[in-house]
């Protein structure tokens, strides 16, 4: 005998095969996930007002800005402001700065977090393992201008740390904060001392995800530790390390003011000027809105140019990108 609809239950809410509504999926979505949207609610406020909120401030860099005026109320001039900073003979001097600083804090300032993470996961005592990591992020937790205070205090030429000990080996003081072949050196060595264990912490946790068995089996082929670092460690955490390469590769040109400032001098002002720091001084110094503006937009779109790029090579390379 036949079995029938009625035998085996209520039939399909809807056809089979038939997908569910666009608008109904993501109502159920929401309403699955709402804790966690309501917990996301402040992140999305604070990328609304901070990051594309002022973004409607970017017209004053095509006008006259003038503060009485407002920002509608005051003379379009067009590309007036790139076209007199082009023109100008401090352009070259800080894209040539800008860009040496960057490209030497990236090639430097990004592997030690990586080494630093592998050799440390290498570390079999524990409590000496969580000691040396626990000290290492410390300095992250400093604010920008203890850093800058404590490297100017190391360098000092008359009690400094390092002069203290040249003097010890029989060797002259170095003006290290005065001379502008050290700058670079000295604000990309504080970078590396400051973010290198914070940093590493990101790769650690990709370490924590690698297979154990990956190692059991590389260890019962007789594999060393070098070998499994060099060809299970690296390899794994790849992804990882291509992600905040292409992150920081279009940081290059966005070089925060505020170590910059801290850290140079008159004496260091043709290495050490760089675009935020004079987008600061006509800025804010100078008043001179518009100018600042029309700068710091163009230093942005290097960034972001920057980003395309170093994201479209990773994807060559490597087949992983940010998108």
């Amino acid at each position: 005998m036949p079995t029938t609809h009625s035998e085996i239950g209520p039939g399909p809410l809807r056809p089979p095969g038939k997908p569910r509504s666009g608008l109904s999926s993501l109502w159920n979505h929401i309403r699955r996930d709402r804790q966690l949207l309501i917990l996301l609610l402040p992140c999305l406020a604070f990328y609304a007002l901070f990051r594309y909120g002022p973004i409607y401030g970017l017209i004053i860099a095509f006008k006259d800005y003038n503060v009485y005026e407002g920002i509608l109320g005051s003379k379009w001039v067009g590309l007036e402001h790139f076209r007199r900073f082009f023109d100008s003979p401090d352009f070259w001097l800080l894209f040539k700065n800008t860009f040496l600083l960057g490209l030497f804090t990236l090639l430097w300032a990004f592997p030690f977090p990586i080494i630093f993470a592998v050799l440390l996961n290498e570390v079999r005592n524990v409590k000496f393992r969580k000691a040396v990591q626990t000290f290492s992020y410390l300095p992250a937790f400093l604010s920008v201008v203890i850093v800058c205070s404590m490297v100017t205090d190391f360098l000092s030429p008359t009690h400094g740390l390092i002069n203290t000990a040249l003097k010890a080996l029989g060797l002259n003081s170095i003006y290290f904060m005065a001379s502008p072949e050290w700058f670079r050196t000295v604000f990309i060595s504080s970078e590396i001392w400051q973010h290198m264990g914070y940093e590493a912490i990101i790769y650690l946790a990709a370490i924590a995800g690698i297979d154990p068995t990956l190692y059991e089996a590389a260890k019962v082929d007789g594999a060393k530790r070098w070998h499994m670092m060099r060809y299970i460690t690296v390899p794994s955490i790849m992804p990882t390390i291509l992600i905040l390469f292409i992150i920081k590769s279009g940081s290059v040109f966005r070089i925060g003011y505020e170590k910059v400032l801290l850290l140079y001098n008159p004496m260091t002002y043709e290495v050490a000027d760089v675009f935020s720091t004079y987008v600061y001084r006509k800025g804010l110094l100078e008043t001179n809105y518009s100018y600042a503006a029309a700068v710091g937009l163009f230093e942005a779109l290097i960034a972001l140019v920057m980003l395309l790029i170093s994201n479209a090579v990773s994807k060559r390379a490597g087949g992983r990108g940010l998108w």
